[in-house]
């Protein structure tokens, strides 16, 4: 599809330095722009490649001024990374998609499936499921007993959504997925071994909620597991049993978070941290890579980083010092030498 420049700026509500009849027909990186498509530039470490990009169109910020001339027209936009997403989304494939149903899928008939729902090669639906409208599953995924699964919903390839669990509308849960397995309950016996607490919960997630490729989601021990409304999940996340993840949070890959923590609205969790369970994150929080929180987070907003997790700019401020600790003790043990020889001697 061939659009300008200029009708992007008006799509977007930006504004244009540049030839507004530069026709585009396609996106490219700012490090590999190629003549007729657009690029972004979103953080300013990339700047240089703007200079010598090849794309005909350039997001950037209102706030972007160029220290040398740039060949693209300029889209000024209030912010960038949205602006993106909407011209992506306007301009994907829009046509309205006509799903069928592999003759070697398995649906049980006791499954009751909405309008225009397609299901792939060897997957399997299971009794009392109940699919919306234009839902897409894809090929060997398992959908078990009385599962509910929202209209508009996406299941790629291997996803596996077991018995009781319920999918909300407009969803993405990426290949190899698991929904809905076991929690991990064991309890001590006296004779040193473990016995299996059965885990009689489901899992619940709400509307607008992506999550990649290879996680595991546990059921609750009792109740709900519960992924809130437009939350978004890495590749690789564990999510144990009674864990609730609040509205607009995004985690990113290879985080760990115990059972029943509860993680509030609009948090960010940076790759491979891990959460101890029957805690509460408070809203807006920010937790740094590979950070270890083991204690509740009571006040919204805050920032935290390391293992045990310490306020962000304390934590700062204390790597500083003990960065440096080899170094202190060398020194230290310079200054102390001579004295411990005089404090060895006997007195007079």
């Amino acid at each position: 599809m061939e659009i300008t420049a200029g009708f992007i700026t008006d799509f977007l509500g930006g504004t244009i330095i540049g030839d507004r009849n530069v026709v585009i027909n396609g996106a490219s990186t700012i490090e590999g722009g190629r003549p007729g498509t657009i690029s972004f530039l979103s953080n300013l470490k990339y700047e240089e490649y703007i200079y010598s990009s090849e794309a005909s169109a350039i997001l950037v910020d209102n706030s972007f001024e160029p220290s040398y001339p740039v060949k693209a027209a300029l889209i000024k936009v209030e912010n960038v990374y949205e602006s993106l997403a909407r011209l992506l989304d306007k301009f994907n494939v829009t046509t309205e998609i006509e799903r069928h149903i592999s003759p070697k899928a398995h649906i049980d008939d006791k499954a009751v499936l909405g309008n225009n729902v397609g299901v792939g090669v060897f997957s399997v639906i299971e009794e009392n499921v109940r699919i919306g409208d234009n839902v897409e599953i894809e090929n060997q995924v398992t959908i078990g007993q009385g599962v509910t699964i929202g209209q508009g919903t996406i299941i790629k390839s291997g996803v596996k959504i077991l018995e009781g669990c319920v999918i909300g509308a407009n969803v993405i849960i990426h290949s190899n997925t698991v929904i809905g397995s076991d929690g991990f309950g064991f309890a001590p016996t006296g004779e040193g071994n473990y016995v299996k607490i059965r885990q009689l919960g489901n899992v619940v997630i709400e509307d607008d909620v992506e999550i990649g490729s290879n996680c595991s989601i546990d059921r609750a021990t009792f109740g709900s597991t519960i992924i809130r409304k437009g939350a978004k999940l890495d590749n690789l996340i564990q999510i144990a049993h009674n864990v609730e993840i609040g509205s607009n949070t995004v985690i990113a890959a290879q985080t760990g978070i115990a059972g029943s923590a509860r993680i509030g609205e609009g948090c960010k969790i940076g790759g491979q941290v891990g959460i101890v369970g029957h805690i509460q994150i408070a809203d807006g929080t920010q937790i740094q890579a590979q950070s270890g929180v083991q204690s509740a987070v009571k006040n919204k907003n805050s920032k935290l980083f390391g293992s045990p997790a310490l306020d962000y700019n304390n934590y700062l401020r204390s790597y500083a010092i003990f960065k440096n600790l080899p170094a202190l003790a060398e020194k230290v043990e310079k200054i102390a030498r001579p004295h411990l020889g005089k404090a060895n001697e006997p007195d007079a």
